[in-house]
């Protein structure tokens, strides 16, 4: 029997455009790996909003991509609209001429089209914790997102976290919801000790440090971890948190926060690092703390682990079936117990050392390549059945 030709298929590349933490890598990650691996099952054409003058990331340039040039929230708006109305309105900019194939969104935004649709839902953070999100977006997305995933032919959930999300909060058919993991880059593992001895001399050349990796917003709950330090702090532990993401919104509570605490010389806010100095921080932290309150999936835990570091992270959402039995787990919100993980972790050393072992290979099931496989699996299955 002949081998059938790749699906021809039109990937939402906004993400790797406009964003810089999860969601652009995975728009990026999946790309690339889809067109590496994956070429004799998906025929590649990028979309993407091009307004501001933003462009893509030199690894996807090679692809061929249509743009739209609209600004951000006409685009969203527009993309609602046509899913109310019934009208495709940006098909032709999207699809091109005659309409073929199938249209993958990456993120929470599914404009109306003329072909079976798939859409990556990463959370519904602002449906369990609407107060962590700004009023402008939470409205938006209250009303958007059901009629997104009610209109996609199929939802790819990030975990199955986020497929219980959907069951419950959409009553979404579990049969609609396919469940695939992200990945990590292969970049993290552990660093070599003259990488991590540069990074500490960059960031904390005084003291040992815990970190934590994230954008600055409530849902990662930094407020928890900063009065954890404190009692840590309380009890005798040199360590520095090392903080580092970018300003999210809500930030100057976090302040005031360690300014009450008198932390101000202990948390350091570093702001977006370089790619190159992610690995060798993990790798040289005394402990990687992730008390988020919802996580769609928690890239840091994994990167942590691939880097050797050991993890003290939340018992909520995600979080469990990514880390599984490779960290200790806390009530997000009990900073008591969060200071006696990371105690357990500084001060013994064969539970650490077991934790590093586990986690390394926990994170080792988690590859872009079983991501990529995994949805061109589900192309030829959506296909089939248009």
């Amino acid at each position: 029997m002949p081998t059938p030709p790749p699906i021809p298929i039109t990937i939402d590349a906004g993400p790797a455009v406009h964003q810089h933490a999860g969601l652009s890598r995975y728009a990026t990650r999946l790309i690339e790996y889809l067109r590496r691996e994956q070429r004799d099952r998906a025929d590649l054409t990028l979309f993407y909003n091009a307004h501001s003058g933003h462009i893509l990331p030199p690894g996807l340039r090679a692809i061929p991509a249509r743009t739209l040039d609209q600004g951000q929230y006409r685009w969203r708006l527009g993309a609602f609209a046509g899913q109310k109305l019934g009208l495709p309105r940006y098909g032709r900019a999207i699809l091109g001429g005659e309409p073929r194939g199938l249209y993958h969104a990456t993120e929470h935004l599914l404009p109306r089209l003329p072909v079976p649709t798939l859409l990556t839902v990463h959370d519904l953070i602002f449906e369990r914790y609407p107060e962590h999100h700004t009023r402008t977006n939470r409205a938006f997305l209250r009303q958007a997102m059901p009629a997104f995933v009610r209109a996609a032919s199929h939802v790819i959930a990030v975990s199955e976290q986020t497929r219980r999300d959907l069951m419950e909060l959409y009553k979404t058919p579990p049969e609609k919801i396919t469940v695939i993991y992200e990945g990590i880059d292969a970049g993290f593992a552990p660093a070599p000790a003259d990488e991590v001895a540069r990074v500490r001399a960059a960031y904390s050349p005084d003291r040992p440090y815990l970190l934590m990796v994230g954008t600055l917003e409530p849902r990662k709950n930094h407020l928890t971890a900063v009065r954890g330090l404190a009692r840590l702090k309380a009890a005798g532990y040199p360590h520095r948190l090392l903080v580092v993401g970018g300003k999210g919104w809500l930030f100057d509570e976090i302040q005031a926060r360690i300014g009450a605490l008198n932390l101000e010389d202990d948390v350091r806010f570093t702001g977006y690092v370089p790619d190159a100095d992610l690995p060798p921080l993990y790798s040289g932290a005394a402990a990687v703390l992730l008390p988020s309150l919802y996580e769609g999936f928690g890239f840091p835990v994994l990167e942590a682990m691939a880097c050797g570091a050991p993890v003290a992270c939340s018992n909520a959402s995600s979080l469990p079936e990514v880390a599984g039995d490779a960290a200790l787990l806390v009530p997000p919100t009990d900073d008591e117990a969060l200071a006696a993980a990371v105690g357990r972790l500084l001060d013994d050393g064969e539970l650490a050392a077991g934790l590093v072992a586990a986690g390394k290979r926990q994170a080792a099931r988690f590859t872009w390549s079983r991501c990529a496989a995994e949805t061109a699996a589900l192309y030829e299955l959506v296909n089939r059945e248009r």
